[in-house]
């Protein structure tokens, strides 16, 4: 799984810590997620898209997201 959280949780101005606790996990718990190494229930994914004010499907991606084009 890929994943866009710390790209959207740094932009938000939010450290691993601020973001755990906002939606009531451990702040290692962000690191997995945030490296592919966990994938998170459906529940979870909800409420970090909710936080970080996005959409689910623009936080994770069974594929590899698309390079960001330079403007």
């Amino acid at each position: 799984m890929y994943s866009r959280i710390e790209q959207c949780r740094v932009a938000a101005g939010l450290s691993r810590q601020d973001l755990a606790d906002a939606v009531g996990v451990h702040y290692q718990t962000v690191g997995y997620l945030e490296r592919g190494e966990y994938s998170p229930s459906l529940n979870l994914a909800l409420r970090l898209a909710a936080i970080l004010d996005t959409r689910v499907e623009e936080l994770f991606s069974l594929e590899p997201f698309p390079e960001e084009v330079a403007r």
